[in-house]
């Protein structure tokens, strides 16, 4: 990599850090304030709902400080036992919260039945309770924006996790504020514990979508079909490049990976193909954030002579994805 491009790269990196450390930090101040509320409110009003909340509010707040320990160790340069770097926290840290998620909404649903087996007054001051539910959704709703917006912006697998908790709490935040409100116009208390079940099928189908991202990011899934058609159109666009295979992509974190191995003619000088190499790299770098690119040089017909020789056929420009077998061939 060229030190023209490489000190852009480490400051957009820099920043890119900073807004993330910022943003899971600005989530446990808020997380912390509203667990304290809550509990306070939970505790001076005697409803079961908002102390139940106050739980939820806690597993948000254990979220915001996982969040923040993943970006901050994420982003740490390669080490020699971890030469790949560690954005794989990130995906782990998805992983945690979204069970945090599940743990909620489980605890929801039994809270939930348990009022419908045994119904009675759920507050004995259901306007204080409504009003500190009122607060959590506002404060949630601007919260998990932002969460998204730094997320989607620094591709953060940990913020967008803790964004996910925080517009699941947002959901259960208006059920108990609706049910309090129903038990205060009706006299019915049902109302709460039905409108806590059906939030938590919302809650629930987050989670699940939460865990099968993180879950394909552990796996080194290859990345998107449009990013790899990116790098594609940029060897193809390239003159020089007679053909190319072996593509393979992943992702790690906010991280992604590229490897390809690229035809070009024998003539080329060991130099010149270096430069080929270089300048190839910075290309797909510079349409893909956060890509490591490692290109493998080849004599365009000396390896048309080996795969006829040895295997009876020849890579062709623009092959198959790695997955398919004509594209594995040595």
């Amino acid at each position: 990599m060229s030190k023209e491009t490489e000190a852009p790269r480490q400051h957009a990196t820099a920043q890119m850090q900073q807004h993330k450390t910022h943003a899971a930090r600005l989530s446990i101040v808020s997380n912390s304030v509203l667990v304290a509320l809550k509990l306070g409110v939970g505790l001076w009003t005697g409803s079961v709902s908002v102390l139940s909340e106050a739980l939820h509010s806690a597993t948000d707040l254990l979220a915001s400080g996982i969040a923040y320990f993943s970006v901050r160790f994420s982003d740490q340069p390669p080490d020699e036992e971890h030469p790949y770097g560690h954005g794989k926290i990130e995906s782990l840290s998805g992983m945690a919260e979204a069970l945090l998620i599940f743990v909620a909404a489980a605890f929801i649903i039994y809270e939930a039945i348990e009022k419908l087996r045994a119904p009675g007054d759920h507050s004995l001051m259901p306007d204080a309770g409504m009003a500190i539910m009122a607060v959590s959704v506002v404060v949630n709703i601007g919260m998990s924006r932002y969460l998204f917006r730094v997320a989607y912006a620094t591709d953060s697998q940990a913020l967008l996790a803790d964004a996910e908790h925080l517009r699941a709490d947002v959901l259960t935040s208006l059920g108990v504020f609706v049910g309090l409100g129903l038990v205060r116009v009706t006299g019915q208390t049902y109302f709460d514990p039905i409108t806590a079940l059906l939030i938590s099928v919302v809650i629930l189908h987050a989670a699940f979508r939460l865990t099968r991202n993180s879950y394909h990011l552990l796996l080194d899934r290859r990345l998107p079909p449009e990013e790899e058609a990116r790098i594609r159109a940029l060897l193809e666009a390239d003159t020089r490049v007679l053909g190319y295979h072996k593509l393979r992509t992943r992702k790690s974190g906010p991280y992604r990976h590229a490897d390809v191995h690229v035809q070009i003619d024998d003539s080329h000088t060991l130099v010149e193909a270096h430069a080929i190499s270089e300048e190839l790299e910075d290309h797909i770098r510079a349409t893909l954030p956060s890509i490591e690119v490692n290109i493998h040089i080849e004599p365009y017909h000396a390896e048309m002579r080996h795969q006829q020789e040895a295997h009876g056929a020849s890579p062709r420009r623009g092959a198959q994805p790695a997955t398919q077998p004509t594209d594995m061939v040595e």
